[in-house]
Order: structure tokens, then sequence, then C-alpha cells
């Protein structure tokens, strides 16, 4: 039986999702978002000390798996105010700067701005000191009324469906959340699952160590997005939109046992399930924290392919979210892991 045509994905959480404010660090607002959406699925729901949202739900089989996502996207954050009411800033994550001019930004109270640069020389001279923000202050009066130094602000990218394709900011990793919460909502896994919605994964990992240090899975499975190879003249990797799910197998922070790859290859072939494999030469995820936590923490990785990572215009295909959907069932549900 085919869960998903009995009850369909509500693609309006994952756009909720994703417009939700929440650089790393401030996460708050992802997280009401997400307790709304499995409070009625779980037997418990708790916040830790670093910030993490973490669903349990009991099982009977004497196993424990984490399920990880992260709720933090790449960000801005205010280092100075100058006369003008003009902001200076520094980047929350893996940012390319030539990316930077003339984006919009918002702050967590809706104030609206933009990414200024001041007259270059000549293009390669571009840095993060020749750019500024412009939230439309006169003075550093009037800006002190708005922000203030720490302040964090995030991309501005709406949510927009593209055919069966959805192109917003955020994606990576409320793509992720998303599966998670549907997963959530319709396994019927054996084992003690902890659903961790993470904190601070793209400025290294830190929430996710924390939670796999607390719950001490048996097992960690991490659902994140990863680049892809499809674009013209683009990065050469093995990995499309409308591929299926990608199972990683190296990136930055973990080689994947090959027991874990395995078993999730071959339940894919078993279920049908299109797959590709990952090898992404940059990059991490929280698996690599969760690996090298206590004596060490068996991982792997679901990734959803998705087109220009790290930008206000993420772009991911519905049966690629809907492939990680169904693999992460299936493997949750799998008496013998």
């Amino acid at each position: 039986m085919n869960r998903l045509a009995e009850n369909p994905l509500d693609y309006s959480l994952l756009k909720h999702l994703t417009q939700a404010f929440g650089p790393s660090g401030s996460e708050e607002e992802v997280a009401e978002v997400i307790v709304e959406a499995v409070r009625p699925y779980c037997d418990e729901v708790r916040l830790d000390t670093l910030g993490n949202l973490i669903a349990i739900r009991k099982g009977s089989s004497g196993k424990r798996i984490m399920v990880a996502s992260h709720m933090d996207e790449i960000g801005l954050m205010v280092t100075h105010i100058d006369d003008q009411g003009f902001l200076r800033f520094t980047t929350i994550g893996g940012i390319r700067i030539g990316d930077l001019p003339y984006r919009r930004v918002r702050l967590k109270n809706g104030r609206m701005g933009t990414i200024g640069m001041e007259k270059l020389e000549k293009p390669s001279d571009i840095d993060l000191s020749k750019l500024f923000i412009d939230i439309g202050a006169d003075s550093r009066e009037e800006a002190e009324t708005l922000v203030g130094i720490g302040d964090t602000l995030a991309f501005v990218g709406e949510y927009t469906e593209l055919g069966s394709r959805v192109m917003s900011k955020g994606l990576d990793d409320r793509a992720g959340c998303f599966v998670a919460i549907e997963v959530l909502k319709r396994t019927r896994s054996p084992h003690e699952l902890a659903f961790v919605f993470s904190v601070q994964e793209e400025v290294g990992q830190r929430g996710a160590k924390v939670a796999a240090f607390a719950l001490e899975p048996d097992l960690g499975i991490v659902l994140d997005v990863t680049r892809t190879g499809d674009t013209p003249k683009g990065l050469k990797m093995a990995v499309k939109l409308g591929g299926g799910v990608a199972i990683k197998v190296l990136d930055h922070s973990m080689v994947t046992p090959p027991k874990v790859k395995t078993w999730m290859a071959n339940m894919a072939v078993q279920r049908e399930i299109p797959y590709q494999w990952e090898v992404l030469e940059n990059g991490a995820t929280d698996a690599g924290a969760i690996q090298l936590t206590k004596g060490g923490i068996p991982a792997g990785v679901l990734s959803i392919p998705t087109r220009h990572v790290h930008t206000p215009s993420e772009i991911v295909q519905r049966e690629d979210i809907e492939a990680t959907l169904e693999l992460l069932l299936a493997l949750l549900e799998d008496p013998r892991f």
C-alpha cells in the first residue's frame, strides 16, 4: 500500500517552514512551527539547553534511532552601525561573498534591508569590508531603534512552485525537517525514535553533537540536502534533481560505515525507491558529529538533491522529497537493523 497516495504530503507546511526566521543561533521561530506540527504524534517534546527540539516516540524493540534534521539556515550578524545608519556585518555559515551584493535580508522584527556595496576599483576587490546593509535608516539613532549589535538577519527568498519543483530560501534544511515531521506522522516503527530538530548545524554541527551525547542512540540517520551536478558547466557530481533520494558515501566530515550505506541501498532496491549515491567533496552534515560522539555511533545520511545550495533560491524536486520520506519510513520500520 502506498501511504503517500493514501495520505499525500501537505506542502503548505514546507512553505511555512522555509519562510520562518532561523539563522544559526536564532531558531526559535522554526521550533515553534515544528512543535505545533509534531505534538499530536509523539510521546514527548522538549527543548534541550542548546535549543535542539527533541520529539520522542516510544518503541518496544529496545533499540533507539536518532533522526536528525537541522532547523538553522545561513544568515548574517550585525557587527557595527555607522553614523548614517548603515550596518556592517559578518556571515553565519558558508556564504560566498560574491553572491551577497543587492540581496534582500530581513531582521527578526520584520524590518527589511538590502546589501549595498562600496565602489570597487576592480571586481576582485570585493570582501566583507566593502559591503553594508541598508535598512532605510537616516542615522545611527534611528537604526538603533530597529537593530542592535549581534542581531541576526535572514535572506529573503519566497516559496515558489515551479511545476514539480520548489524554489525558496531555507530549503537547507527545512526540506529535511519537513520529511522528518511527515515520517513522524506516519511511522509504525517498533523502535524508540528520537527526532532531533537540531540547531547550529551551519556553524559546526553543534546541536547534533550535544543531542547525540545525551540520547546515546544505537543508530543515527540524518536528513539534509546535497548539491547537484546537473547545471550547465557546474559541479562534477553524480547527483541530479529527479534522481531520487541520495545515499551519502562521503563528505568532508565522515565516511559512511559500509553496513549502513549497504542497508540503506538494499532497502531502496527492495521497496523500488529511486536512489543515487552521493559523494560530496566539500561540506558536512550532523552525521559527522553524531558518528564521533561517545564511543562512536553508526550514522548515515539521506540527502535531498538541491540546486543552488546556500542561496535564497534553492530548488528541490517533490519526487526526491517523497523518495526520501519513503526510504526513511522503510528503514525505521525494519525490525532487523
